[in-house]
């Protein structure tokens, strides 16, 4: 009879427990400032936007600043305007002018600051950029981004990715390039000029994708996890009255 009563009491804590978990393990997972779509093609020109979802339940996203990597200077940067934010662009003169359509790039775009509006809570917000020329002698550009929130915290999106594919932290957004697919190779055999296949290119709408897959699956895990803890309180609580009586 105590063995049983032990068992039941230990359900509560067993519940919240497995609730924490999920939560933990659930939360990173919608909380990441990204670029969408996450992949681009080498030596072109692409519209990008920087995804800022709001993880806080008692505050509201008031600033975005993101720097770009002053390593790679792209030659044309510029900013789709977004309802109710204020944009700041800052530049950089270059060490070493680009040379672009006939043209010597001595400055490029190393900052851009989005404030005036807010991203409430349960809500995300993209800003757009339309940028170029993209590098092609890197596999990705990395962006750093400080995402400022009403109660003055700030949270640093600056971490590189790690060895072995494990996610950072706090990860900074990056866009990863892929090869320009070779037009007839890929009307022939699907296959790009240096033997990768030409469906790279669609990478970034299935990125896009998964990414949106696994936000519902980390809410859809969250949400369980608290209904298996009340559940647990809910049924401890029912044994001692029974024990009680």
């Amino acid at each position: 009879m105590n063995t049983s009563l032990g068992r039941l009491r230990r359900l509560p804590v067993i519940g919240g427990i497995t609730a924490g978990a999920v939560l933990l393990l659930a939360g990173p997972a919608f909380a990441h400032v990204s670029v969408q779509p996450g992949t681009a093609e080498k030596g072109g020109y692409s519209t990008i936007a920087f995804k800022v979802p709001n993880e806080k339940n008692d505050a509201s996203t008031v600033k975005l600043e993101v720097t770009l990597d002053q390593k790679h200077p792209l030659s044309s940067v510029t900013v789709q305007p977004v309802p109710g934010w204020d944009v700041k662009v800052e530049k950089t003169k270059l060490d070493k002018p680009l040379q672009t359509h006939g043209k010597t790039i001595d400055e490029a775009v190393s900052k851009i600051t989005w404030t005036g509006g807010k991203i409430e809570p349960g809500q995300f917000q993209q800003f757009p950029l339309s940028v170029g020329q993209l590098p092609t002698d890197v596999d990705e550009l990395v962006f750093k981004a400080l995402q400022t929130y009403s109660d003055d915290d700030v949270v640093r999106w600056i971490d590189p990715s790690k060895p072995g594919g494990e996610e950072a932290e706090h990860p900074a957004p990056t866009l990863k390039l892929v090869a320009k697919a070779d037009k007839a190779a890929a009307d022939k055999g699907g296959k790009a000029a240096d033997g990768k296949d030409a469906q790279a290119a669609p990478a970034a709408a299935s990125s896009d994708k998964s990414e949106d897959s696994s936000d519902t699956t980390a809410r859809v895990l969250g949400v369980v996890g608290i209904v298996v803890g009340i559940a647990g309180v809910a049924f401890g609580v029912l044994a001692g009255r029974r024990r009680s009586a």
